[in-house]
């Protein structure tokens, strides 16, 4: 886990300190000490795996000597008080490589110290702990006067300033998180105390040796380690006291950025924060015992998951959010304001297709809640703009939000709805300001990338005051940076409204690949591109750089009017292509005299025709982080852009330096970009998500480029590129207790209340064949997973499932629910009616007992006489199947109210599960085993014929009901031992030595579970 660490000291002779002799610590070397005539010599010390003196401008050059420098600084400083340097430590994340490491430091070290005219001594040390993980961090020794090329002038005050430390704090924070989610790292960290966070623990601030005594004889290497061990016990033990005496503190700090861990995230926890195998087996205990925690089960890979109530809370008050309002309508638009918004969108040449004319009406409902997820280049933004203008006909505010202000400029600049980043509008809110009403409808886009707590705090605002919220996004893009899958989870419960149709690409077949890439079909979209020429194996990693070049610069020759981006995943390869392509327009004549400027990542050559990217919001110019552009004019002192929205932005570099060359950026900065044509470079830290963005951003053609060093094969490319590493929600695991579980929704806090309620309502004879109403089943009986289910399946589930006679409640029982008042044209029609309607009743009657029994557990009479006759009305239909449909609410009681509206979906898929366990032991084993068979070959025939009629919901239907198959082999090893003869049948081609489930997955490219620790 990433840590926070940043000190600042002085470094002086009044503590009996030597510049030299420090400086010779820090950098592992052999320094020789004019002043006292002595040699410091630590070339021994292991760990430094960087060192370098960085000088700013008019410095003179020989102080790159570390010797010279130092030595320099003692004979200035002639007071035997005096302060001879100033030392900033941090810690770096440890998620990081060594190069990243390395080159964040400098970084930082460039913008906040060497470009304010300090000379910087910098040394990045990469320590191992006790338990071998690495404990990264920087030392950087600072001068303390101005600097000209004659040597060293007065001492600069302001540097003491204490609000200049709290800057470094706060600005190291803030790049490290940037790095970190460039990079795709799941980590951040937090420059506020740990107090401020509200975590109870004491941060272990010295990462490098304490203060230092150096005294006549010189320092004592062994004395300093020593020391710097001692205080680590010494946080370690107080820590593990105030953990051991409130264990709530752990799971504070640990569930800080994420959802749910495992046994081997508290072992690592623990050890960090206690001092000896005894007090760290107590703090183990504790964690353990905590009152708080929730263990969830076991995830596919086998390991105990837990969260916290406090996450199970959060979430809790976000599904309650989106429930209530789900169920608020009062944001109605009528038909005659939706129609002149879509015929003023007409005469501009904007015609909806029917797939955004349906996404149009949904969000226009009266409902106070819109959820809307549409593929990447769907034409998102222009449906809002249409709904925009109906919105504002009807007399509603428009306002729109997105987690990054990049975003928030592309949801305003594509539909028109003035936007701002989330934390802006939240800021706002904490001064009593622009405060939602129920006049409003606000608009979140790339909701997927909002984390669980911040979309609750915007949800339970808005449910608060009766505003409308309409979230939109796609939760198979980029992950949501903090804790959680909010977006997902909310279209899993609500459903909501798909836009597949790929409008972005020209041609047909990149549509196609777009939409492949969209439904986790990475390995089809790559043959597509590989087929047309486009994806392209060098050698080496370099040699793929140098390709991508030559053929970016040969398109950029060729179409100089075409819009172009390089991406790939880390920013040390968009450096390195900045560079390689800046080299081309110069060899090509197409840029202006060289200028050479400090910007926030370090010394930059800038130069007319150059291309651009702005990396900080700046409201006063109107630019966002990400914002591109060409560069106009540019000085030592001044740049003017003018950006791809073609305006003029002139700026003072010092006040504003944070913008770098446009040529290439991170695929996290691209999401929400078009343009003509990209050229990827593929590196192995690349997943399913990455690869989704970074292929899908062109409208005209996309080159992907790498290197047989990275992926020796182009299975390995695939394989790499396909990983899904979606995040998870607490509410994605079984629950231990699931009448807990359902009364807890509902705001039900008294567990004995909810057992008796649903013991009273649950027949005998049901719970002892299940083996008792609060036990799930042991893995040994063979019951499946629950059912996850995936949204808004369409009315025709049932049949796109396949024919499941005699297993479904008739073959396409979902067809009833929209259908119910219709005359059937025939008995079979007739008898699916009668059978979705007894369903739907049943639902209803039992939700109504469970949502209002009395302390007896018992509902009215009237209602408990409703179950009754609604049970027996679905025996008549179907023998058994009210005892199965039960069976199937308690192992997910959201299926209750979901069954009770008539979205049944669902409910068909866990209906099958069910009879086929309560069957399963009359059935021959190797019938068993055909049947299984059989069914996936369907599942997969109707899934392949729904993707290509382009019935997208209806194919993830499919694929859901065979991860659902997939995911019931780990629970059933004797069926999996029967399927092994089967392995060509059932489509599995590459063999991976893994659980024939996780086999099943990869080779139909579908999930077993979203988050849950288990990657393919």
């Amino acid at each position: 886990m990433a840590i926070y660490h940043l000190h600042v000291k002085v470094i002086g002779r009044k503590a009996g300190s030597s510049a030299v002799a420090s400086a010779a610590y820090r950098s592992a070397s052999r320094l020789r000490d004019e002043r006292i005539e002595r040699s410091h010599d630590f070339s021994a010390k292991r760990g430094v795996v960087h060192s370098e003196v960085m000088l700013p401008e008019r410095a003179p050059e020989a102080w790159r000597d570390r010797e010279r420098l130092w030595n320099d600084v003692e004979a200035f400083e002639v007071r035997k008080d005096a302060q001879l340097a100033r030392e900033v430590e941090f810690a770096l994340p440890r998620e990081l490589s060594k190069a990243q490491g390395i080159e964040l430091a400098r970084d930082f070290v460039q913008v906040e110290f060497v470009s304010k005219g300090m000379v910087a001594d910098l040394n990045v040390h990469w320590d191992r702990a006790e338990d071998g993980s690495p404990k990264p961090h920087a030392h950087v020794m600072l001068t303390m006067r101005s600097v000209d090329k004659n040597g060293f002038g007065a001492k600069v005050r302001d540097w003491n300033a204490t609000q200049l430390v709290e800057r470094w704090r706060e600005r190291w924070a803030e790049l490290a998180n940037e790095r970190l989610a460039e990079l795709d790292i799941d980590a951040r960290i937090d420059h506020r105390s740990l107090e401020a966070q509200g975590i109870s623990l004491e941060p272990q601030t010295q990462i490098g040796a304490p203060a230092q005594r150096i005294e006549g004889g010189g320092l004592d290497a062994g004395e300093i380690e020593a020391d710097r061990a001692e205080l680590h016990r010494e946080i370690a033990r107080n820590n593990g006291a105030r953990i051991i005496a409130d264990p709530s503190v752990a799971l504070d700090a640990i569930t800080h950025q994420q959802s749910t861990f495992t046994r081997k995230d508290i072992a690592k926890f623990a050890h960090r924060h206690s001092d000896g195998m005894e007090q760290f087996n107590e703090v183990v205990v504790a964690i353990s015992n905590a009152s708080d925690l929730v263990e969830l089960g076991t995830d596919l890979r086998g390991e105990d998951r837990f969260t916290t109530r406090q996450m199970i809370q959060t979430e809790q008050r976000l599904h309650r959010a989106t429930e209530r309002m789900d169920l608020d309508e009062r944001h109605a638009v009528s038909d005659a304001h939706r129609e002149a918004a879509l015929a003023r969108a007409a005469q501009r040449g904007l015609v909806l297709s029917g797939e955004q004319t349906d996404a149009l009406a949904h969000i226009t409902d009266g409902h106070g809640l819109g959820v809307v997820v549409g593929f990447a280049g769907t034409g998102k933004s222009a449906m809002l703009g249409v709904a925009r203008q109906a919105w504002a006909a009807a007399g509603y505010e428009v306002r729109g939000a997105a987690l990054s202000g990049i975003a928030a400029e592309n949801l305003e600049g594509g539909s028109g709805i003035s936007s701002r980043t989330i934390a802006s509008m939240e800021h706002s809110w904490g001064q009593a300001r622009d405060l939602l009403t129920t006049r409003d409808v606000l608009v979140i886009d790339e909701a997927g990338m909002v984390g669980t707590r911040q979309l609750e705090r915007v949800l339970s605002h808005a449910a608060d005051v009766g505003a409308k919220v309409v979230l939109v996004g796609d939760p198979q893009q980029l992950q949501a940076i903090e804790a959680g899958a909010a977006f997902r989870s909310i279209h899993e419960r609500h459903g909501g409204v798909e836009i597949g149709q790929v409008r972005r690409q020209r041609e047909v077949w990149q549509r196609d690949a777009t939409r492949d890439l969209a439904t986790g079909r990475i390995g089809a979209a790559i043959n597509a591109y590989d087929a047309q020429g486009m994806v392209h194996q060098a050698a080496t990693r370099d040699d793929a750089r140098r390709d991508l070049v030559e053929r970016w610069d040969r398109d950029r020759q060729a179409h100089p009017e075409a819009s172009r981006i390089i991406l790939t995943h880390t920013n040390d390869e968009v450096r390195a292509l900045n560079q390689a392509a800046r080299e081309r327009m110069r060899a090509a004549g197409d840029l202006g005299d060289e200028v050479q400027v400090t910007v926030e990542r370090g010394p930059r050559n800038f130069a007319s025709g150059d291309r651009v990217m702005f990396l900080r919001n700046e409201r006063g110019l109107g630019v966002k982080n990400g914002t591109l552009g060409i560069v106009e004019e540019v000085s030592k002192q001044s740049m003017t852009v003018r950006t791809d929205d073609d305006r003029s932005v002139r700026f003072e570099l010092k006040d504003y330096a944070y913008v770098d060359h446009g040529y290439a950026a991170t695929i996290h900065k691209a999401q929400g970009m078009t343009v003509d044509r990209t050229h990827v470079l593929a590196t192995p830290g690349i997943d399913a998500h990455g690869s989704y963005v970074a292929l899908s951003r062109h409208r005209d053609g996309m080159d992907l480029h790498y290197g047989s060093d990275d992926f020796s094969t182009r299975e390995r490319l695939d394989r790499s590129l396909s990983r899904d590493r979606a995040k998870d929600m607490a509410s994605d695991y079984d629950q231990i207790d699931p009448a807990q579980s359902y009364a807890e929704r509902r705001g039900i806090t008294f567990r004995e209340r909810v057992v008796e309620i649903v013991r009273r309502v649950v027949p005998e004879k049901l719970r002892d064949r299940i083996g008792g109403l609060l036990d799930v089943r042991s893995p040994g009986d063979g019951e499946p997973m629950r059912e996850g289910g995936r949204g808004p399946e369409r009315e025709n589930v049932g049949a796109q499932i396949g024919d499941a006679r005699p297993m479904l409640v008739g073959e396409n029982l979902a067809a009833g629910v929209s259908r119910e008042t219709d005359t059937p044209v025939d008995a079979e029609a007739a008898l699916r009616s009668a059978r979705t309607k007894a369903l739907v009743r049943h639902a209803r009657a039992l939700d109504a007992v469970l949502s209002t029994g009395n302390a007896d557990g018992q509902g009215s009479p009237d209602q408990m006489r409703e179950l009754r006759d609604a049970r027996s009305a679905f025996e008549k239909v179907r023998s058994y199947r009210w005892r199965d449909a039960e069976a199937a609410y308690m192992k997910n009681p959201e299926l209750v109210r979901e069954a009770g509206a008539g979205r049944v979906s669902r409910i068909v898929l866990a209906l099958q599960l069910e009879t086929e366990i309560r069957t399963r032991m009359d059935i021959d084993p190797g019938r068993r085993a055909d049947r299984f068979v059989e069914r996936w070959q369907k599942l997969d025939r109707t899934g392949r014929q729904q993707y290509q009629a382009g019935d997208i919901s209806g194919y993830k239907s499919a694929r859901s009901a065979m991860s659902d198959m997939a995911k019931s082999l780990e629970r059933d090893p004797q069926l999996e031992s029967l399927l092994a003869n089967h392995k060509k049948a059932l489509g599995i081609h590459v063999e991976s030595g893994r659980r024939l489930g996780v086999e099943l997955a990869f080779n139909h490219g579908i999930g077993l579970g979203r988050g849950k620790g288990i990657g393919i």
